[in-house]
């Protein structure tokens, strides 16, 4: 369903040294620990996990298990997010957008990083484990694996295809979630699994087409910098339409109702109208239009956030 990738050319040598951090005040220092872990990044995350806790458990899950799976996921979530950039130091300086991360201004040292990921990492998986259970302690430390062995080590730096396969480390909080309330899974949270799964790729490639000479001065090959802007759109389009369909998925097996159902159509609409548009767009700029490519990449984060909020209504209204 995407175009495959040439191998990428190599970044900076990862060997390169960060600068040693800087004698600042312990708010700051604090403040860079916190960046660490990519807090926006984890609302997100945690956005798709409590909701589906409200459907596993068909209205009000144990608000105690609820805190304890949210923290249990932003531990989890921030090691990974540490370890990423711990990993992804030398590219980091390289990008605009990431120029100010902690160890790159060397407010953060590598090996600070590097323990504290770790830390996260054991500390999330054995809360997760003595606290929730220990299914959604190993879906958590499997997606932890997955962020940073699978995509940032092996798949960001060598192919296009790794927004699309390393986006399974951000599908697993549906696991969790589902897990954390039940203590197995089943066909619901698989579904909600294939929707963030079939979700990732045109949230994020829109966002790459506007930072692409970003990446291509890092010598990572995101699908933009790879392929034309009407060749990332069309693949944007065919990703968004599987997408509407699998979330329609959830109603006809019987796991929600008309509210969900009414959602996910408008919803899903709006989304395919917007990736449509992005592929009109990309299509006339040889004219000289402009691509408002953020367009999409923002209404994907309302999209996600508006589909499982319906998830959470839709028990108490049916």
């Amino acid at each position: 369903m995407c175009v495959t990738a040439v191998e990428s050319r190599p970044a900076a040598a990862f060997g390169t040294s960060s600068p040693r951090p800087n004698r600042r005040p312990f708010r700051a220092r604090a403040m860079a620990f916190v960046a660490l872990t990519k807090p926006r990044i984890i609302e997100l995350l945690l956005i798709t996990t409590v909701p589906v806790m409200f459907l596993a458990e068909q209205g009000v899950p144990d608000l105690s298990l609820v805190l304890l799976t949210c923290l249990g996921g932003y531990l989890s979530a921030g090691g990974a997010n540490a370890l990423n950039m711990w990993y992804d130091r030398d590219i980091d300086a390289l990008m605009d957008r990431t120029s100010q991360r902690p160890l790159v201004t060397g407010m953060v040292s590598p090996r600070e990083c590097l323990a504290f990921g770790i830390a996260l990492a054991v500390g999330s998986t054995l809360l997760f484990g003595l606290t929730v259970n220990w299914l959604s302690a190993w879906l958590a430390l499997g997606a932890l694996f997955f962020y940073v062995v699978v995509y940032t080590m092996i798949l960001k730096r060598r192919t296009a295809q790794n927004i699309v396969w390393g986006g399974i480390a951000g599908c697993m909080p549906v696991l969790i979630g589902w897990s954390a309330v039940t203590g197995s899974l089943s066909w619901a949270p698989v579904i909600l699994f294939l929707v963030i799964f079939f979700w990732t790729p045109p949230h994020y490639w829109p966002l790459s087409m506007k930072v692409k000479e970003d990446y291509a001065r890092a010598g990572v090959p995101m699908l933009p910098v790879l392929a034309g802007n009407k060749v990332v759109a069309r693949q944007i389009v065919l990703y968004s339409w599987v997408m509407v369909a699998v979330s329609l998925l959830l109603t006809p097996l019987g796991y929600t109702g008309w509210f969900y159902t009414a959602v996910a159509l408008a919803a899903g609409g709006w989304w395919l109208w917007e990736a449509h548009a992005l592929m009109g767009r990309a299509k006339a700029e040889v004219t000289g239009a402009k691509l408002k490519e953020m367009r999409l990449f923002h209404w994907s984060i309302t999209y996600v956030s508006v589909l499982f909020v319906a998830l959470a209504v839709d028990p108490f209204l049916r």
